[in-house]
């Protein structure tokens, strides 16, 4: 007997992100062929000193990735945001490591998210995150490097990366509609500890623009690169209707 073909889809995970695991199943519990698995590496706080800057080293990134690779996962996204105030190049980088170490095509939830801005045009960005002054400030300058300027911003000052789970989802719709508010063509749920995701569809109708969560833009990006077609995932907002490149 012949097995079914399956797809497997790895995702690198902060060892305190409680989120994205269950969220990201959700979000494909409709494919009966696809299933994501998971690595964890320690990421505990986020902030702009050395010592929480080193848990994004890539050595043992690397080593989670080579764990999925086991697993014959299609694909390896890294589920994380800290591109946005380190710079995109470091995800950059970091892909073309993961796929030369691994054989495996690689991801990032913020790639794939500037990905779906390039789609369609956005060029004034509203971003909601759970992250301290600061660090906000690095992602609003990274994206206006990057030629997007950012409309309006809600952050709520927190840096230790479990608490961000505990954001209730009333918050962070409120915060969605602040921006919203602002002119912002598109919002951005930027951390994939946050409950973001399931409140983009019902929030788009609300407020007239699309909401890439980073969770969903992880799955959107892999499914693609393993072969699947992304309109299969509905209910999950107007990300899901865009094609992404090779």
């Amino acid at each position: 007997m012949t097995a079914p073909v399956r797809t497997l889809l790895g995702m690198l995970t902060p060892s305190s992100n409680t989120v994205l695991e269950p969220v990201t199943a959700q979000i494909l519990a409709d494919l009966s062929n696809v299933s994501a698995h998971f690595a964890r590496f320690r990421v505990t706080q986020i902030a702009l000193h050395d010592e929480a800057l080193a848990q994004f080293a890539r050595g043992e990134i690397l080593q989670a990735a080579e764990l999925l690779a086991d697993a014959k996962c299609r694909t390896i996204a890294w589920n994380g945001t800290a591109a946005g105030w380190m710079g995109f190049a470091t995800d950059e980088a970091l892909c073309r490591d993961i796929e030369a170490t691994t054989g495996a095509r690689a991801a990032t939830s913020v790639l794939a998210l500037n990905e779906a801005l390039a789609l369609t045009g956005v060029r004034k960005l509203g971003i909601v995150s759970p992250y301290t002054p600061d660090v906000q400030a690095r992602i609003v300058a990274n994206y206006a490097a990057h030629g997007i300027e950012t409309a309006a911003e809600v952050h709520w000052n927190l840096a230790d990366n479990y608490s961000f789970s505990e954001v209730d989802e009333a918050t962070i719709a409120a915060g969605i509609r602040e921006v919203a508010a602002h002119g912002a063509e598109a919002i951005a749920v930027y951390c994939t500890n946050l409950r973001g995701a399931p409140l983009a569809q019902a929030l788009e109708r609300e407020c007239g623009v699309p909401i890439y969560d980073t969770v969903s833009t992880a799955v959107w990006k892999s499914l693609h690169l393993a072969g699947e077609d992304v309109r299969q995932v509905r209910g999950w907002g107007r990300l899901f209707d865009l094609i992404p490149g090779n």
